[in-house]
């Protein structure tokens, strides 16, 4: 079932909400904390999939060009 609550609607032609600062201040509508926009990915799967997509790519090109008669 949705939850169609009108509070929680982002409207796209709205500047974004900043980054939240002084949640005291803010509490009724507060922004994304410094913690969720700065957050560093040190363990993120960009570079290895970076080097896998090819690799697989290229495989999967080399089968289907010497084995698809088979």
């Amino acid at each position: 079932m949705e939850d169609n609550n009108p509070q929680h609607k982002e409207d796209p032609l709205k500047p974004h909400v900043p980054i939240e600062t002084n949640y005291a201040k803010h509490q009724d509508n507060p922004g994304p904390s410094p913690q969720a926009v700065n957050e560093y990915d040190k363990n993120g799967a960009g570079p290895i999939l970076k080097w896998i997509i090819p690799i697989l790519v290229i495989a999967l090109l080399i089968y289907w060009l010497f084995f698809r008669h088979a």
